[in-house]
């Protein structure tokens, strides 16, 4: 892991109303994946098998139905799982708007393309260190 680089004041490649902007924008994304989980939490994971089949009966169920339904939950806690990644990815993001060092690269420090920042606001490393991580982290 390459050493941490703190950009300077005049480093930096956004505008303080720009800065404004994309603070609101991750906090908007934010209450979105809230609302993702919340609606998650209510189509499902909150109920026990037996109040997610609908079933009124005091019989157990057939098996194939218990499988989908446990696929089902399984299924939705890997997208919950997700949802939860990327909220901690934009909390970390609004912490370098607040510390100044958004748009930088935490690993090298080099500016972190507007574009890929447009499409990936959370995104804390270049290009070339993002290549790097992924390649080691596949070995």
């Amino acid at each position: 892991m390459v050493k941490k680089r703190s950009p300077g004041k005049k480093d930096m490649p956004f505008t303080k109303q720009e800065l404004k902007t994309i603070r609101k924008e991750l906090i908007e994304k934010k209450a979105q994946i809230i609302q993702e989980l919340i609606s998650l939490k209510d189509e499902g994971l909150n109920k026990s098998f037996k109040d997610a089949s609908g079933d009124l009966s005091g019989y157990s169920f057939h098996m194939a139905d218990m499988a989908t339904d446990l696929y089902d939950r399984e299924f939705s806690l890997g997208l919950a799982e997700a949802e939860r990644e990327r909220l901690f990815s934009l909390d970390e993001a609004l912490k370098r708007v607040d510390e100044g060092t958004y748009g930088s690269c935490d690993f090298c420090g080099a500016h972190i393309s507007k574009q890929r920042l447009k499409a990936m606001p959370q995104a804390g490393h270049c290009i070339k260190c993002q290549e790097k991580e992924e390649k080691s982290a596949g070995k």
